[in-house]
C-alpha cells in the first residue's frame, strides 16, 4: 500500500527470519507490499543509536551504506505518493530521526531532513493529511522539526537551509547584538507568497550570559494540515513560525502576512501548546493588527510554547448574524423580564389566593429574576473581557453568571416538582413556609454550592477560565461540566414532567362524551405543553445540538434565538397567556378607570364649588 514500514528491535517479524535485532540494533527496513525501497537506512554496529555518523556502515549481507546525512533514501522517498499511509509512516520516521540522530546536526543533515518533511507539507496534498488515522500527526511532525532544527549546528555564525514549504535559520546571538530578526518569504497554495519575520528584542538579548545561538523555522502550509484533523472553529491565517532560543530569552516579536486579507475578519495571537496539542491565545498578546498583517509579542517556553501564529473565525458572517440576534433578543428578553416582574407586581395580591396559585407565581418570580439576573451579567461579561479589565472581575463576572444560570435552572426544576405536586399529591398539602424553604434552598443553594466548588476547586491552578472569553473553561479543567451536567439533568426531568402533565391531563378526558369536551381537554393539553416547554428548559436542547455538531448554522440560530427570546417566553407563557393574570390585569385598569372617572367627577364638583364661592 505504499507505506514505509518501521520495526522496533524484535527477535523476528511475523515469524520471518529477514530481519533480527541484536542487543540494540535495529533498522528501518521496507516491507514487500511497499512501494518504497529504502535500504539499511540506520545499521548500528559496535555502538548506539543516536551517536551519529560513525554507526553508519555494511551490515552482515554487505549492503550499502547510507551516509551521514541519510540523503540516499531521499529519492525513494521523493519518488513515493504522498498518500495518508506514507505521510503517516514519513512523520514517525522524522520523528525517530529527531529522537535518535539530532546529535551533530549539520547542513547536510538538516538538509536531508526538510527535504523529507518539504514532501509531506506540499501545498497540493493537504486535503490528504484528513486522512490520516493519527489525528496528533501535524503535531507530532510539527515538534519532531522543531527538535530536529534546535540541534542545528551555526557554521561561520549563521546557517540557511530552505525548501518550498519549509525553511530553517540559525544565527550567533549575544547581549550585544542590537536585535535579531529572521525573515521569511514563501509559497502558500500556488497563489503567490506570505511573509514572516521574527524580531528578539534588544532587551531580551541583554539577559544572555554568553554567546549563544537562535533557530526560527517557518511553515506556510502546516497551519492547515494541523486544522485538517481538529474539530477547533479557528482557522490559521497565516504561516506557522517557531522559534528555539536559549532558556534566558522569554519574548519574541513575531510578524505574520495575513493569507485572507478581509476588512471584517478580526486576527487572534496564539502559541502551540505542544503538551495539550492546541492553539491557546494565553501565549500572545496582539500588538498591533491591520489589513495586510498582524504583529504579536509571543511567550517563548522550551516545552509548550515554541510555535505561533495567528488564527481566525472560518464563520465571521456566522459569528455577525448571532451576535445581532443575541443582541436584540438580549434586549428584548430584559425588557419582557421586567414588564414580567411588574406584572406580577401589579397582580399579585389577586392571583396568590390559593396555596398552589402562590407557589407557582412564587416560582415564576424567581425563574424571572434569575434570568434577569444572568441576562445582565452576559452583558457585563462581554464588556469586562473585550475592554481587557482584571482578571478578578472576569473570574467574579464569570462566578455570577455561573450561578444565576444555574439558578434559572434549578427555579425551573422546582417548578416542575410544583406541577407534579399539583398532579399527583391531591390530597398531601404543604404550608406555604415549607415551600418556601424548600423552594430556596433548591433554587439557590444547590447553585450556590456548586458555583463554589467549582471556582475553588479550578481556580488555584489558573483553570477556572476559558480562554478567550469570561465563561467556565473547558480544555484544561473541564469546569463546563459544573454547568452542563446540572442543566441536562434538569431537562431529562422536565421532559418527563411534560410527559406526565399530557398523560394525566389526557387521561383525564377518557369518558367523556361531549366531543365538546375533547376538545377543550386537546386545548388544555396544547396550553400546558406550550408554558412548560420554554420554562422548563427544552431551549438548550439546542445548546447540546451545537455542541454535538459545532458546525451546524441552523442549530447556532435556533439556540440563539430560543436562549436570547427566553425572557419573552416566561412573559408570553407564563403571565399573558395565563387566564387568571389576565382577568387580573382587567380588573386592575377597570378598577383604576373606575377611580379616574371618580377623581374627575370629584374634580368637577370641587371646581363647580368653588365657582360658586367665588360668585
Amino acid at each position: 500500500n505504499g507505506a514505509i514500514c518501521i520495526q522496533p528491535c524484535s527477535p523476528s517479524f511475523h515469524g520471518e527470519t529477514r530481519f533480527v535485532c541484536e542487543d540494540r540494533k535495529w533498522q528501518i527496513f521496507t516491507d514487500a507490499c511497499a512501494s518504497l525501497d529504502i535500504q539499511s537506512l540506520f545499521q548500528p554496529v559496535n555502538g548506539k543509536p543516536g551517536d551519529g555518523a560513525k554507526y553508519f556502515g555494511p551490515d552482515d549481507n554487505g549492503n550499502s551504506t547510507c551516509q551521514a546525512d541519510f540523503s540516499c533514501i531521499i529519492p525513494d522517498i521523493l519518488s513515493s505518493p504522498a498518500i495518508p499511509g506514507n505521510i503517516a509512516d514519513i512523520v514517525e520516521l522524522l520523528k525517530r530521526i529527531s529522537l535518535l540522530l539530532s546529535e551533530n546536526v549539520n547542513r547536510g543533515k538538516m538538509q536531508s531532513y526538510s527535504r523529507i518533511a518539504n514532501h509531506i507539507l506540499n501545498s497540493s496534498i493537504i486535503s490528504n493529511w484528513a486522512f490520516v488515522r493519527d489525528r496528533n500527526a501535524g503535531s507530532i511532525l510539527l515538534d519532531s522539526v522543531n527538535l530536529f532544527a534546535g540541534k542545528l549546528l551555526l557554521k561561520n555564525g549563521s546557517e540557511s537551509i530552505e525548501e518550498h514549504f519549509i525553511s530553517t535559520k540559525g544565527y550567533s546571538i549575544h547581549k550585544n547584538t542590537s536585535g535579531k530578526s529572521f525573515d521569511f518569504s514563501m509559497e502558500f497554495k500556488n497563489t503567490g507568497s506570505i511573509t514572516g519575520h521574527v524580531v528578539i528584542p534588544e532587551e531580551e538579548l541583554l539577559k544572555l550570559p554568553k554567546t549563544s545561538k537562535a533557530v526560527s523555522i517557518a511553515f506556510p502550509t502546516l497551519g492547515a494540515i494541523i486544522e485538517t484533523s481538529r474539530l477547533d472553529p479557528g482557522l490559521v491565517n497565516g504561516m506557522v513560525l517557531s522559534v528555539s532560543l536559549p532558556e534566558e530569552l522569554r519574548h519574541v516579536l513575531l510578524t505574520f502576512e495575513k493569507v485572507n486579507k478581509l476588512e471584517n475578519v478580526e486576527a487572534q495571537c496564539v502559541g502551540w501548546h505542544s503538551t495539550e496539542r492546541r492553539w491557546d491565545n494565553r501565549a500572545c498578546k496582539m500588538k498591533s493588527d491591520n489589513i495586510s498583517s498582524v504583529v504579536c509579542i509571543c511567550r517563548h517556553h522550551r516545552r509548550t510554547f515554541k510555535s505561533f501564529s495567528i488564527l481566525m473565525s472560518p464563520t465571521m458572517l456566522r459569528i455577525a448574524v448571532l451576535d445581532y440576534i443575541t443582541r436584540v433578543g438580549l434586549g428584548l428578553s430584559i425588557f419582557s423580564l421586567v414588564l414580567c416582574l411588574t406584572i406580577e407586581a401589579v397582580v399579585w395580591h389577586h392571583v396568590t389566593k390559593t396555596e398552589i396559585t402562590y407557589m407557582r407565581h412564587f416560582c415564576l418570580v424567581n425563574i424571572a429574576a434569575s434570568l434577569l439576573i444572568a441576562d445582565i451579567l452576559f452583558i457585563l461579561a462581554a464588556v469586562v473581557h473585550n475592554t481587557a479589565l482584571s482578571y478578578r472581575l472576569c473570574v467574579a463576572a464569570t462566578f455570577f453568571l455561573h450561578f444565576f444560570y444555574l439558578a434559572l435552572f434549578f427555579w425551573m426544576f422546582t417548578l416542575g416538582l410544583l406541577i407534579l405536586y399539583g398532579l399527583l399529591f391531591v390530597f398531601f398539602k404543604i404550608t406555604r413556609s415549607v415551600f418556601i424553604a424548600t423552594a430556596f434552598s433548591i433554587g439557590y443553594g444547590c447553585p450556590l454550592v456548586i458555583s463554589i466548588l467549582t471556582v475553588a476547586i479550578t481556580e488555584p491552578k489558573n483553570e477556572y477560565l476559558r480562554s478567550g472569553a469570561c465563561w467556565l473553561n473547558w480544555y484544561e479543567s473541564k469546569a463546563l461540566l459544573a454547568f452542563v451536567v446540572p442543566a441536562l439533568s434538569i431537562i431529562v426531568v422536565n421532559v418527563v414532567v411534560v410527559v406526565v402533565v399530557v398523560v394525566k391531563t389526557g387521561r383525564s378526558s377518557v369518558g367523556e362524551g361531549c366531543k365538546s369536551q375533547d376538545v377543550s381537554n386537546m386545548i388544555r393539553i396544547s396550553k400546558n405543553v406550550a408554558l412548560l416547554t420554554p420554562l422548563l428548559g427544552l431551549t438548550w436542547g439546542f445548546g447540546l445540538a451545537t455542541m454535538v455538531n459545532s458546525h451546524s448554522l441552523a442549530f447556532h440560530i435556533t439556540f440563539a434565538l430560543l436562549n436570547a427570546f427566553q425572557g419573552f417566553f416566561v412573559l408570553l407563557f407564563g403571565t399573558l397567556l395565563d387566564r387568571k393574570t389576565r382577568e387580573a390585569l382587567r380588573m386592575n385598569c377597570l378598577s383604576s378607570k373606575r377611580k379616574c372617572s371618580l377623581a374627575k367627577v370629584k374634580i368637577y364638583f370641587l371646581l363647580n364649588c368653588l365657582i360658586l364661592y367665588l360668585y
